[in-house]
Formats: structure tokens, sequence, C-alpha cells
């Protein structure tokens, strides 16, 4: 695919992977072992230009196009995933919903700092009860004297429970028409009485992200927070998780790039019956499926990309895009273990940390189960 990309897309890739391979990977098997999210790392990226690059240059960002920022999350998430998720949660989920459904007022106040790795914002959806069925959420916000009183609770969510997590969209019940919830977005900073995180520990995967639970006790936030109208918080949420699934998808096929080329150096220097492992036809065969696996996803995921540069509807083929760059991180990254045999196994050893990554990607963000059912809806239409 790189053969028909434009030089500035060469380019940008070439310049992410050097920052991922010298910056992120040191550090990236300790990062996971300790389960510690790096605030330092964080603010690298930010510095890199990894937050905010499809916001306007005015607004403190890098002024690129989403295959830009695709490209971007694919290249972090072949060296390490829990970064990238920090990225695509950042920019997908925290920036863009304000970025598009925000007052000028609140573009200007919220993201120029948000570009700089100094602050991270959270998109608030998953709830005990809220994932799938987003209609579940039961957090309220009750307008009082100008101001929105919110209770309720949220869990699963990147970006929420570091230093610099600077605060949530929180999907909360504003009213109710008959038997239906009136669902509203509301910008909820993390500096308000009631306000609590907690980190979430014990993982199997993204060991090194931001992952938290969050309680909201009578928090108080300017009825002026409120983003895009009373009312529209599921429009917001079904918008943002279009664009959200790209990313998904990009880390889906940077997981399964990296694990690939793991496999595939290996196979060249594991020596067995007197020779390379990589001369078995039982190995080369899963190499080459495994390559035309990584091929066939990164052209749906790009030309998905392109639809959404050029303005044209691109939500069926999102949803095709994190459905299917999901299934082959899943079965590479299996292969490439197998490739690796014991050896794949130990902590010590990347492939291993991929093969834990790759889980979630089938869940986070629509399972893969919802994702069939919405492209199959698009194909009924």
């Amino acid at each position: 695919m790189n053969e028909l990309l434009e030089k500035n897309y060469i380019d940008y890739r070439e310049k992410v992977r050097a920052f991922a391979e010298e910056v992120i990977k040191p550090v990236a098997i300790e990062l996971d072992r300790k389960e510690e999210f790096s605030v330092e790392l964080a603010k690298k990226m930010g510095e890199a230009g990894l937050f905010g690059i499809t916001m306007p240059r005015e607004l403190g960002g890098q002024g690129l196009d989403y295959l830009s920022y695709i490209i971007a999350i694919e290249e972090v998430a072949r060296v390490d995933s829990s970064p990238a998720a920090t990225i695509a949660a950042h920019n997908s989920l925290g920036i863009t919903p304000i970025y598009q459904f925000g007052t000028e007022a609140q573009k200007q106040e919220f993201i120029p700092g948000l570009c700089t790795g100094e602050k991270l914002w959270a998109f608030g959806l998953t709830e005990v009860n809220a994932g799938s069925d987003a209609k579940g959420v039961e957090t309220t916000a009750d307008l009082q004297e100008g101001q929105w009183i919110i209770n309720g609770s949220k869990m699963f969510i990147t970006n929420a429970a570091s230093d610099i997590a600077a605060g949530i969209t929180n999907l909360a019940i504003t009213g109710w028409n008959g038997d239906q919830k009136e669902l509203t977005a509301i910008l909820t900073p993390r500096d308000t009485a009631g306000y609590v995180t907690v980190p979430m520990r014990d993982k199997l995967m993204w060991r090194s992200a931001d992952n938290a639970i969050m309680t909201f006790k009578n928090v108080k936030v300017p009825e002026e927070n409120i983003l895009g109208k009373r009312g529209e918080g599921i429009k917001i949420m079904l918008s943002t998780l279009d664009g959200g699934r790209l990313s998904i998808a990009a880390m889906g096929l940077g997981l399964a790039q990296g694990a690939y080329e793991m496999a595939l150096a290996h196979s060249k220097v594991r020596k067995q019956f007197g020779r390379p492992i990589s001369e078995f036809q039982g190995i080369y065969f899963k190499l080459a499926e495994m390559a035309t696996k990584i091929e066939l996803a990164r052209n749906t995921l790009y030309k998905a990309c392109r639809l959404k540069d050029a303005g044209q509807p691109f939500g069926e083929l999102a949803a095709m895009s994190k459905l299917y760059c999901s299934q082959i991180a899943k079965e590479v990254s299996d292969e490439a273990v197998q490739i690796f045999g014991g050896y794949g196994l130990m902590r010590e050893n990347h492939v291993e940390r991929f093969y834990r990554d790759q889980r979630l990607l089938q869940i986070g963000e629509g399972t893969s189960e919802i994702l069939k059912m919405v492209i199959a809806r698009y194909e009924l239409k």
C-alpha cells in the first residue's frame, strides 16, 4: 500500500516509526511489567505532535488529515499498544467531539491545552449497565440554578486517572421523554469536588495505559458546559465512535504488522533440523497468510480514511475495518507466538505482550458482534 501513498504520508510514517522505535520500544516491556502509565512518555508523545494530530494549527494542533492520524496510531501500535491506546482515546474520543460539537468558546478553552501532552481528556460512555447498549447509561445530570449536578459512575475509561487526566465528556441522563431517556454530553473537568477516579489494575492488556473507574457525587459544572445541544448525547456518541473505530482498527493493523515482522525475523534465524524454520512449508505458509491478511486490512482501513477525509459516508467501512483489523490482529499474533514456540510465551519477548494486547480490540468501541449488526443494517438499507 505504501507504493500508492503520496510522499508526505511516507515521510510521516518514517517520522513516527523512528519515534516509536527510539522512545517507546525501549521502555515498553518494563512499563508493562510494572503496570505503570508514564506521564513522561505521554509528554514526549505530545512534544512529538501525536496529540491534536487532526486539529487546526490555530488551536495548537498539527493540521493533518485523518489518514495521517491513522498511520501514526498504526506505527505506535506496531511497537506497543498501550501508548497507541493513549493517543487513540485522546484524539478520537477526547479532543474530536469537542472540536466537532463544541462552541467556539469551548474550543478555545479546552483544545489548545489538550494538544501538548500536558493534559489528557476522556469520553464517558461505559458503565456497569451501559456498553453495547448505550442507552443503558444511568449517570444523571440535573440542572439547578445554572449548574449541572452530576451523579453516577463510569468504568473502563481511558486517560481518566493519571496526574495529567484533565476531565471527561460525560454522557448523562438530563431528562425523560415519556419512558425514553434524554441523554446529553457534558464537559466535566476533573478539578471539581466529588469527582473521583480509581486506576484499574491487574489487566490482561494495555497494562501501561491509564484505564479507570470513575464516580461522580454531586459534581457541579456550569450549564454552558453542555456539549452540542441538550438531548444530542447519542448523536455525539455515535459520531465519535465512527471515527474511533478507525483508530481501533489502526491499533489492530499496527499490532499485526509488528507481530508479523518479529515472527518473520525469528523464522530466519531459528534453526531446527539443521536449517532455518522459515524454509519449512508449515512456517512459510503461515507467513504468507499473515502478510496477505495485513495487506487486505490496510487497504480497507485506508479506503475508509480516504472517504472520511473526502467528507463522504464512511460508517459502514469503519465498522468493517474495525471488525477485520481486530480479527487479523488476533490471528496474526497467535501465529507469531506459534512461530516463536516456547520463547513466545516469555514476558521478556515483545510478542507475548502483543498476544495479550490484541484481545481488547474485539471488545472496545463496538464488539465484533455489534459491528456485524451495524454492517448488516447498512447492507439491508
